[in-house]
């Protein structure tokens, strides 16, 4: 006699104990939230997509920096935190990837060519501030952050020389604001411009670097007009930012600073040491298109997030009196540098 088949107990039929929901009929950001927990927000998706436009070949520097700006004022940025420690760090990233893409030999002859200019233009600019900004009545902290800014590097100098300085959080705020928008401006002014004087791609590359405050609008701006124009005003624009050393120096005797520590530009020795590398080691020249590629890309994601940063609550935060001072000294070096150049042919 057979014994009665039996059959498995029926808990070996079901499903895992822990299943994957069912997402094919909620919506995409309630899928995200089923699957990992995490919910998304429009702002998020509206954040995402933009930045994944900015890393497609139709995305410009100046189109990243709008698209940026119009969340900031809108919807808002939902990583503000977030991409406030990343953007300098990409920004130096992409910088020293510009460098496989240059030759020393021409770098060197295009910063010697700048050299006196730089000298002239910084002490010019760091003088004229301190006047006017005595005349508007506003304290020496901010009138010298905003002059360095100016003179230097913008974003990057007020950064190195407000920790020298001991400059409080509402001075440092306020002056990289003002340089900020002044950056905006001249990012989408400095193109126009260069094409109604008819400005060689050597000309406009060395305004850019004279007369824009940050690194990333300077590589903006000049990526925009031209090949030629990069390369001269990304060489001339890091040659400048090492002043940053001698003017924190300055900065530290002027203000009877002691105990300070200079922050110094590291990422600029990564510059030319890609620029070495693109020039005397033919093995890597394949490398070179692809990583300036690359970077041309991390330059156009950080003016996407530098505009996203600019929300109004920043740019309300700036007084009159700071926009003034910041006005004034911008317009005074690049119609003063514009000026030189053209009459040097």
């Amino acid at each position: 006699m057979t014994s009665p088949t039996t059959h498995p107990p029926a808990s070996r039929h079901l499903a895992p104990p822990f299943p994957a929901p069912d997402t094919s009929e909620i919506p995409p950001a309630k899928a995200v939230k089923a699957i990992f927990n995490w919910e998304l927000t429009v702002r998020q998706l509206v954040f995402g997509g933009l930045l994944l436009f900015c890393l497609t070949p139709w995305a410009s520097p100046p189109l990243a920096l709008g698209l940026g700006l119009i969340l900031a004022q809108t919807l808002g940025n939902p990583f503000a935190s977030r991409v406030k420690v990343l953007t300098p760090k990409l920004l130096q990233f992409s910088v020293v990837g510009l460098g496989f893409g240059m030759n020393a030999h021409t770098a060197v002859q295009v910063g010697q060519e700048g050299l006196l200019f730089t000298m002239a233009s910084i002490i010019g600019t760091l003088g004229l501030g301190y006047l006017v900004g005595r005349w508007l009545g506003l304290h020496r902290h901010v009138i010298h952050l905003i002059s360095c800014g100016t003179a230097i590097c913008g974003g990057s100098a007020i950064a190195a020389v407000g920790p020298v300085l001991r400059a409080n959080d509402e001075a440092m705020s306020v002056s990289l604001a003002t340089v900020f928008v002044l950056n905006v401006l001249a990012l989408f002014a400095f193109p126009p411009i260069g094409h109604a004087l008819y400005l060689t791609q050597h000309q406009f590359g060395l305004w850019c670097a004279i007369a824009i405050h940050d690194t990333s609008s300077v590589v903006g701006a000049a990526s925009a007009y031209g090949s030629e124009a990069l390369q001269v005003a990304t060489t001339v624009k890091l040659a400048r930012a090492l002043w940053i050393i001698p003017v924190s120096v300055g900065t530290a005797l002027v203000f009877k600073q002691k105990g300070v520590k200079i922050k110094l530009p590291y990422f600029i020795l990564g510059f030319i040491g890609a620029m070495l590398i693109n020039t005397f080691v033919p093995a890597a020249k394949p490398l070179g298109p692809v990583l300036v590629g690359l970077a041309k890309i991390g330059l156009t994601v950080t003016l996407f997030f530098i505009g996203a940063g600019l929300s109004g609550r920043v740019l309300r935060a700036v007084g009159s009196r700071q926009y003034v001072l910041g006005l004034l000294l911008w317009l005074a070096v690049s119609v003063g540098s514009l000026y030189v150049i053209m009459r040097a042919g």
